[in-house]
C-alpha cells in the first residue's frame, strides 16, 4: 500500500483522490484527503465559483450551526472561513434550553468564496482544476479514476462525488425553463449517464431559492431591524474572539399579507410547482411562499426577512419567499409586502431540478457498497444546505484517505454527534425529499450541544490525523478544568450572610436559612454561574466557553446522566455488528418486508437495522437468535 501512495506523486495525471465538485461538500473533502497526506485534485465547473452560496446567504442556524462546529472540531475549514467573512453574527434560541442554541452568521458571498478558493489553492498537495467529469471509471467493483468532458484521464484511488445540484440542472420560474446549475451556471449533463451504467440509482429532487433585490429600492424605516450580537461568538474552537469584534450589518424582519397572498392564489395554475412542470421533489421544511399559502390558508401572513449578500453590494435576499412564480407575478407579490413597494428585483427567484442518488447505496463510511473506492457527499447524496454538505464532505475525505492508507474507516455514530445522525439517516432511512438536519432528529441532543462540539469531536479529528496535538492536548486540559470546577461547586457552601442574601433578592431568588453549595444555587432557574461570582472568590479564572459549560453541566446534571445512560444501552446495540457476508435468505421468522429491506440495505449492526424502515423489534430479536447462532 505504502508504494501505491507514493508512486502516485511522480505521474501529473494520477491521485491518490479525485474530488468531483468544489462547492461545501467538495472543499472540505478535498482539504481532508490533501491535508492526510494525499496526492488530491478538485474538479469544478467553474474556478471563481468555488464554496458558492447560490441560496441564502448565511452559514449555521438552528442545527446546523451545530454541524459547522463540529466539521471545525474534525479539522476542517467552514468555520474559520466565516469567522473571517461574515457580516452578521447572531446566536438563537436563547430563550430555551443549551441543547437548541445554535450559531448563524450572514455572510459576505463573495469574500467567503474568495477566501476558501484562497484557502484550496494554497494548501499544498491539492490542485484546482475547472472543467466537467463525465465518466467514473470503474474496474473489477474498484475505482480507477474519472475522464473530463475533454477526454483526457485522470487516475485515482478514491473519487469522490459532490457535485451539489449541477447534474442534469434546470431552472424553471413560470414558464421559463433553463438548461443551467443554479445561479445561471452550467450544468454538468453527462455524469449520471455514466453513474447509471455502473448500476447507480439516481433519482430527481428540487430545491429553489427566492428572489434577489436592489436593497436601494427597499423602503427600510418600515421594516423591524434585526442586529446582530454584542460580543460576537466566533464559530471555530480557533478563532480568538477578540479578533472578530466589529461592526456589524443588520437583517430586516417584514411579512407578507392578504394582498400577497391573494396573487398568488389567482396565479396559481401559472407556478410549476402546481402544473406539473416541475418533477423534482422539493424540501418539505423550506416551502416555497406558493406552498405556505397553500398548505396554510388561514394564515395572514407569513414573515419575510431582508437579508444583505455583501458589503459590496446592494443586492438583498428574501429569505422566506422562494418561488417558481412567472416574473410579473413576482414582482407583483413581493411589492405588496410592506417595505417593498417599489423594490427592483435583480434576479428572479427560480427553482432548480437535479439529479442525486439515494444513499442508501452507501455505507456508514459514506462509500459506495457496490463500487470500492468510490464515495459520495452533500447534496448528491440528497441532503439540503450548506452545513449538511460540509459535516458530509468532511467524513467523506477523511474515509477515502483512510481506505488508501489501509486504516479503519471514521464512523460517527448518532450518539457522537449531529454528524452522524445525518449520515445514519441518509444511509438508512427512506427519504423522498430533500434531507434537512433538525435539532428534533438528534435524540441525544443534550449531549450534542453546539458547546461541546470540540469535546465530542476533536479527539476523531485528531486520530484521523486534521488536528495537531496541540489542539488536543488543550481540549483535554480544559476538560479536566470544568470537571474540577465542577466538583468544587458542589463542595463549595455559603451561609444566609448580608452578602449572599442581598444578591440573591437582587437575582429574585429565594432567600437560604442554612447553608447551600453553589452548585444547588446554580440550579435556580433565574440563577446560574456568572452570577454567582461576587460572592464566589475562589473560583479559578475560566474562559467564557468553559463558564458555558460548567453552567449547563451543573443545571441540567439529571437529563445529561440520564441520556448517558440511554447512549449507553444505544452503544450495546451499535456494537453488535452484522457481518458483511451474511445472509438473510431462508430466515424464518422475519417479517418479508424486513427480510428484503434488510437483504438489499445490508445493514452493519443491529443498531443500523432496528432503524430501517420496516423492520420491526420482534424482527430485530429475531435477527439477535440467528447472529447468537452464528457465533
Amino acid at each position: 500500500m505504502k508504494s501505491s501512495v507514493n508512486s502516485v506523486w511522480e505521474n501529473k495525471d494520477a491521485y491518490h483522490v479525485v474530488v468531483v465538485g468544489a462547492g461545501h461538500a467538495g472543499c472540505e473533502a478535498a482539504l481532508a484527503c490533501a491535508r492526510l497526506g494525499l496526492k488530491t485534485a478538485v474538479f469544478t465547473l467553474h474556478v471563481d465559483h468555488v464554496a458558492m452560496m447560490p441560496c441564502n446567504p448565511n452559514v449555521g442556524g438552528t442545527s446546523k450551526g451545530h454541524l459547522v462546529r463540529e466539521v471545525d472540531a474534525l479539522g476542517g475549514e467552514m468555520a474559520k472561513v466565516i469567522d473571517r467573512t461574515f457580516i452578521q453574527s447572531k446566536m438563537l434560541n436563547t430563550s430555551k434550553g443549551p441543547a437548541v442554541h445554535s450559531l448563524r452568521a450572514q455572510a459576505d458571498k463573495a469574500a467567503y468564496s474568495a477566501a476558501m478558493r484562497k484557502v484550496l489553492e494554497g494548501q499544498e498537495g491539492l490542485s484546482v482544476f475547472q472543467g466537467e467529469v463525465t465518466d467514473v471509471c470503474v474496474k473489477d467493483g474498484t475505482v480507477t479514476g474519472i475522464l473530463t468532458e475533454a477526454g483526457h484521464k485522470y487516475s485515482a484511488q478514491a473519487v469522490i462525488l459532490c457535485t451539489g445540484t449541477y447534474l442534469n440542472a434546470r431552472c424553471i420560474y413560470g414558464d421559463v425553463s433553463i438548461h443551467s446549475g443554479p445561479g445561471g451556471l452550467r450544468s454538468a449533463d453527462h455524469l449520471t449517464g455514466s453513474l447509471e451504467k455502473l448500476g447507480i440509482l439516481t433519482r430527481r429532487f428540487k430545491t429553489g431559492t427566492p428572489a434577489r433585490i436592489d436593497g436601494s429600492t427597499v423602503d427600510f424605516s418600515k421594516l423591524e431591524e434585526q442586529k446582530g450580537d454584542v460580543p460576537i461568538t466566533p464559530f471555530s474552537f480557533s478563532t480568538d474572539p477578540e479578533s472578530i469584534q466589529k461592526e456589524q450589518v443588520s437583517c430586516w424582519l417584514t411579512q407578507t399579507n392578504e394582498r400577497t397572498h391573494e396573487i398568488i392564489r389567482a396565479n396559481l395554475d401559472r407556478s410549476p410547482l402546481f402544473s406539473g412542470e416541475i418533477e423534482g421533489v422539493g424540501p418539505r421544511y423550506c416551502p416555497s411562499i406558493e406552498d405556505k399559502v397553500v398548505r396554510f390558508p388561514d394564515k395572514t401572513s407569513h414573515q419575510v426577512f431582508i437579508e444583505p449578500e455583501g458589503l459590496y453590494t446592494n443586492e438583498v435576499y428574501i429569505d422566506g419567499m422562494s418561488s417558481s412564480m412567472p416574473e410579473d407575478v413576482q414582482n407583483a407579490m413581493y411589492t405588496s409586502v410592506k417595505g417593498l413597494e417599489h423594490a427592483r428585483i435583480v434576479r428572479p427567484a427560480y427553482a432548480i431540478e437535479y439529479d442525486c442518488i439515494d444513499a442508501r447505496q452507501l455505507k456508514l463510511n459514506l462509500e459506495f457498497k457496490e463500487i470500492s473506492g468510490l464515495f459520495a457527499a452533500g447534496q448528491f447524496n440528497g441532503s439540503s444546505g450548506y452545513e449538511e454538505a460540509a459535516a458530509q464532505g468532511i467524513v467523506a475525505g477523511i474515509n477515502a484517505a483512510e481506505k488508501i492508507l489501509g486504516r479503519e474507516p471514521l464512523i460517527l455514530t448518532r450518539s457522537d454527534g449531529y454528524a452522524g445522525v445525518l449520515i445514519d439517516d441518509l444511509v438508512t432511512k427512506e427519504s423522498h425529499e430533500p434531507y434537512r438536519m433538525m435539532t428534533a432528529r438528534a435524540e441525544y441532543r443534550l449531549l450534542l450541544r453546539q458547546d461541546n462540539a470540540d469535546e465530542r469531536m476533536i479527539p476523531f479529528g485528531y486520530e484521523a490525523g486534521l488536528v495537531d496535538e496541540e489542539t488536543y492536548k488543550e481540549m483535554r486540559a480544559s476538560q479536566n478544568r470544568i470537571s474540577d470546577e465542577v466538583a468544587r461547586l458542589k463542595d463549595s457552601y455559603v451561609g444566609p450572610t448580608d452578602e449572599v442574601l442581598n444578591l440573591l433578592k437582587s437575582c429574585g431568588s429565594a432567600a437560604i436559612d442554612s447553608g447551600a453549595s453553589l452548585a444547588e444555587l446554580i440550579r435556580r432557574p433565574e440563577l446560574d454561574y456568572r452570577a454567582l461570582a461576587p460572592i464566589d472568590p475562589d473560583r479559578p479564572k475560566l474562559s467564557e466557553p468553559e463558564q458555558t459549560k460548567v453552567n449547563t453541566e451543573i443545571k441540567y446534571e439529571g437529563y445529561i446522566r440520564r441520556q448517558e445512560r440511554q447512549v449507553e444501552q444505544f452503544k450495546k446495540l451499535e456494537n453488535r455488528k452484522i457481518p458483511a457476508e451474511f445472509s438473510y435468505k431462508g430466515l424464518k421468522g422475519l417479517r418479508r418486508e424486513a427480510l428484503e429491506k434488510l437483504d438489499k440495505l445490508r445493514p452493519e449492526s443491529i443498531g443500523q437495522a432496528s432503524r430501517i424502515s420496516g423492520v420491526s423489534p420482534a424482527d430485530i430479536a429475531v435477527l439477535l437468535v440467528y447472529l447468537k447462532k452464528r457465533q
